[in-house]
């Protein structure tokens, strides 16, 4: 049965060139005038001073700037629980680790929490959980949206292009996804919320129709991800944003030597389950030749044994998880497409990948 839908939106949004500069103004706005900062450890300079800077400017006193290496749960309790009495709000600046655990220590302080991405390479910025480890496994934990979302294009534009192309693999995953759901409604009667679908569906169309990394494409990206994310908060679950090529993905994860950016994975997984879903095959293609997806793909290809791997433990996954993959074998033709299909053979070599010492 669908619950009745009462939710929480982020109500400061600012997606454009020099927003990074401007968050100390968003907050005094705010009437926040003591902070936590939490940024990703190593963030290149001079993004930081950036940040420090802006805050000054507009009297706001960041009482705890932290550094954030991991993302651990002993790590992040202990962060909160030493909060600095006075601070009034939680600001994450920088990749996943860092928005990840400033989020959750927003989630248990009950304070507004501010995201500030300095790239985009998938939706988690903007979402209601936070992946954290416990005990060495990655784990999604409850949390709250943000209250805020500042995302200055035109550094997220100058980030590494591998990241934002990780984006746009995990953009394309809600076409799949939804697909997937939707299939799971007429197998096992598990309901379909229509708005929450038809968000996450239609953010992709946006950055279809300018599929470019100026700061027009980054905003159009930023937004596509950001509603994804909402997406899943208005349904209570991951499955507008989530289906098949993310069980894949977390089976690569758990199995592979060296486990990829997770968009990559999931772009990739994205396009193999189109082809068994029979739906939007030729438009993820599209977007991943105009934005040269394929090509970096290619440059350092997947092993095709581990995903082979993948594919068959990733129904596994998820308990009760209706999916594609669920309803029958597919490996005779997933195996077959691994080698047949000319934009997939790009991807894919026959030899074991080499161990690394951790993921990229």
């Amino acid at each position: 049965m669908l619950r009745h839908t009462q939710i929480a939106i982020p109500t400061l949004v600012r997606a454009k060139d020099g927003a990074l500069d401007r968050l100390g103004i968003y907050l005094a706005r705010g009437g926040h005038r003591k902070v936590a900062v939490l940024v990703s450890k190593g963030l290149i300079a001079p993004l930081p001073d950036r940040v420090m800077r802006g805050l000054h400017e507009q009297a706001v006193d960041p009482v705890a700037w932290i550094e954030v290496a991991d993302n651990d749960l002993e790590s992040a309790a202990r962060l909160f629980a030493d909060l600095p009495k006075g601070v009034s709000a939680i600001i994450g600046v920088g990749g996943g680790k860092a928005l990840d655990v400033a989020k959750y220590i927003g989630f248990l302080s009950r304070l507004p929490y501010y995201a500030a991405p300095t790239s985009l390479s998938n939706d988690g910025f903007c979402s209601p959980q936070s992946s954290l480890t416990i005990r060495g496994k990655r784990r999604s934990l409850p949390a709250a949206l943000p209250f805020g979302v500042v995302i200055d294009t035109a550094v997220c534009g100058a980030a590494p292009r591998i990241l934002t192309l990780s984006g746009v693999g995990d953009l394309v995953a809600k076409f799949t996804a939804v697909r997937d759901w939707k299939l799971a409604f007429h197998a096992t009667g598990e309901p379909v919320d229509d708005f929450a679908a038809l968000l996450s569906d239609g953010s992709i169309h946006s950055f279809l129709g300018h599929p470019a990394f100026d700061l027009d494409g980054m905003r159009l990206l930023a937004t596509a991800l950001m509603l994804n994310g909402i997406a899943m908060e208005v349904c209570g679950s991951s499955r507008p944003a989530s289906g098949s090529e993310h069980l894949i993905s977390h089976a690569l994860d758990a199995t592979s030597a060296r486990p990829r950016l997770h968009g990559l994975q999931v772009g990739v997984a994205s396009y193999l389950v189109s082809i068994l879903q029979g739906e939007n095959t030729e438009r993820i293609a599209a977007l991943f030749d105009a934005t040269g997806f394929w090509d970096t793909i290619a440059s350092d290809p997947f092993s095709r044994a581990e995903w082979l791997t993948a594919v068959r433990a990733a129904p596994a996954v998820k308990e009760g998880f209706y999916t594609i993959l669920s309803s029958r074998d597919v490996m005779p033709e997933v195996e077959h497409l691994l080698t047949h299909d000319g934009r997939l053979a790009r991807c894919f070599h026959s030899a074991p990948a080499k161990k690394s010492e951790g993921k990229p």
